[in-house]
C-alpha cells in the first residue's frame, strides 16, 4: 500500500504518464480487482472506434457469447459477481441480437445458431486466458477478469450496474444491505473500511444496523481458505526438499560406489602386475 509522500510522487508520474499517453487516446489506469482487492494497473483504450475493434482476435459470436457473460453476471441482483459454467455455457447467442431483429428468427445470424457446446467452452477458457473472465478458487463459477473490470467502466455506467456507496465503482461484487427496501452495495474491501472508520455499524442509506457477524464470519473463511493454501505450499516444498535430499544421496551413493570399484580394480591390477613381475622373475 502506497502512503505519504510516496504516494504524492506516484500520483505525479501516473499523471504525467497519462498526460502523454491521451495524444494516442490510452489512459494507465488503476483498478481494485473485486474478488481479492488487490489494486492493479493497466493500460487502456479510451476512444470506442471500429478501427479500434478491428484489433481484437475474437470473433463476432464469440464476442457476443462474452456479452451475454458479462451481462449476466453484472445484473445479478444479488451481486454475487459470478455465475455458474453450467450457466455461462447456456448462454443464448440469440439474445444479443438488436430487439428490432430479434422478432425473425431468419435475421439472427447463422453463426449465432450453430455456436456449439465445445466451441462455448474452448472461447470461456480463451476468455479466462486473456484476463477478460476469471474462475472462481473452486473452478466452478465464472467472473470477471481484470481486464474487464479496467476496460468496462463506462459500459458498466451506460447499462446502470449499481456503484458501491463508499467508491462509487461498479458493485459487481459486493455486499447488499439487508435491508431489503435500500438499494445499498458495498464492496468487501470498502466495507471493511469503512466499518473499520466508523463508531457506528449502520447502512448509511436506510440506517439499519450492519450486520458484522457476516462480515467476520466471510473473512474468517477466507483467513482458513488462505492458510490451507499456504499450508499446500509448504507441504509441496518440504516434499520437494526431502526429494532433492535423495537425489544427492543417491548421487553421492553411486559415487561412492564408483570410488570404491575404482579403487578395487587398481589394487586388482597392481596385485596381477607383482604376480606377473614375480612369474617372469622366477622364470
Amino acid at each position: 500500500m502506497i502512503d505519504g509522500d510516496a504516494k504524492k510522487i506516484f500520483d505525479k508520474y501516473l499523471l504525467e504518464i497519462n498526460k502523454e499517453l491521451s495524444y494516442v487516446h490510452f489512459e494507465l489506469r488503476a483498478c481494485r480487482d473485486q474478488y481479492d482487492g488487490h489494486v492493479c494497473y493497466g493500460v487502456v483504450n479510451t476512444v470506442s472506434d471500429d478501427q479500434s475493434k478491428l484489433g481484437t482476435k475474437y470473433s463476432v459470436r464469440q464476442i457476443a457469447f462474452f456479452k451475454g457473460i458479462i451481462e449476466a453476471i453484472a445484473h445479478d441482483e444479488a451481486a454475487q459477481g459470478c455465475i455458474s459454467g453450467f450457466d455461462a455455457l447456456n448462454i443464448r447467442l440469440e439474445n444479443q441480437v438488436p430487439s428490432e431483429a430479434s422478432s425473425s428468427q431468419q435475421q439472427v445470424p447463422p453463426a449465432f445458431r450453430n455456436f456449439s457446446m465445445s466451441q462455448k467452452d474452448k472461447t470461456l477458457d480463451e476468455l479466462v486466458k486473456d484476463n477478460w473472465l476469471c474462475r472462481t478458487r473452486d473452478g466452478n463459477n465464472i467472473g470477471l477478469g481484470i481486464r474487464s473490470l479496467l476496460d468496462l467502466r463506462s459500459w458498466f455506467r451506460n447499462n446502470d450496474v449499481p456503484s458501491c456507496e463508499v467508491c462509487n465503482e461498479a458493485g459487481v461484487k459486493a455486499d447488499l444491505c439487508p435491508n431489503e427496501g435500500c438499494s445499498v452495495r458495498i464492496h468487501k474491501y470498502c466495507l471493511k473500511n469503512l466499518l473499520s472508520q466508523r463508531d457506528d455499524r449502520v447502512c448509511s442509506g436506510c440506517g439499519k444496523p450492519w450486520p458484522l457477524g457476516r462480515v467476520a464470519k466471510e473473512e474468517a473463511v477466507e483467513a482458513a481458505v488462505n492458510d490451507d493454501e499456504e499450508e499446500e505450499e509448504t507441504d509441496t516444498q518440504a516434499t520437494s526438499l526431502r526429494s532433492k535430499k535423495r537425489k544427492i544421496r543417491r548421487h553421492r551413493d553411486s559415487a561412492e560406489n564408483v570410488s570404491s570399484q575404482a579403487s578395487l580394480a587398481s589394487s586388482s591390477g597392481i596385485t596381477r602386475r607383482r604376480v606377473t613381475r614375480s612369474a617372469a622373475h622366477l622364470s
